[in-house]
């Protein structure tokens, strides 16, 4: 499996993981993947990746910027989702790894996750990978199914942290 940069002609296969991921209701509240144009401007333009296994796309990972605030300048959001015919081969684990190093080449300080609460597959992932649970969110928000759930909220903080 390698890892390499996201680029717009990836569009087409990423777009179909995160259906999946929409499809599941445990990654996402959302209820149907963004035009690319949507997705390109709420993303930040470093830190986007894809993971690849021969000539397929198996898994994607970028980062939203947190807040418009100056002062959030080094946090931002985590996004990865993984094909489901791919999941537990450590994919993610990679993605995350590679994507946290790639972040904190761009200055970022703290990368944040929001997951579903019923995701603990992925809950044990980001735990894995260093991040840490800091807070529980009730009834947050409604998946396309029209049940609420709770998220927990992680944080990963990187070496140089808050010097």
């Amino acid at each position: 499996m390698k890892i390499e940069k996201m680029l717009p002609e990836h569009w087409d296969k990423v777009d179909n993981i995160y259906k999946q991921g929409i499809e599941s209701n445990l990654s996402t509240f959302r209820t149907c993947v963004p035009p690319w144009n949507d997705w390109n401007k709420s993303h930040l333009q470093s830190c986007r990746l894809i993971a690849t296994e021969g000539e397929s796309i198996v898994g994607w990972a970028a980062l939203t910027p947190h807040g418009g605030n100056c002062g959030y300048k080094g946090v931002a959001e985590i996004s990865i989702y993984v094909d489901s015919s791919y999941r537990h081969n450590g994919c993610g684990t990679k993605l995350i790894k590679e994507l946290i190093l790639e972040a904190e080449k761009c200055g970022f300080w703290t990368l944040e996750s929001i997951i579903i609460a019923e995701n603990k597959p992925s809950v044990e992932l980001f735990s894995k990978c260093g991040f840490r649970i800091v807070g529980r969110r009730e009834k947050i928000g409604r998946t396309p199914d029209g049940i609420w759930h709770d998220t927990i909220v992680m944080e990963y903080r990187n070496k140089f942290g808050l010097a």
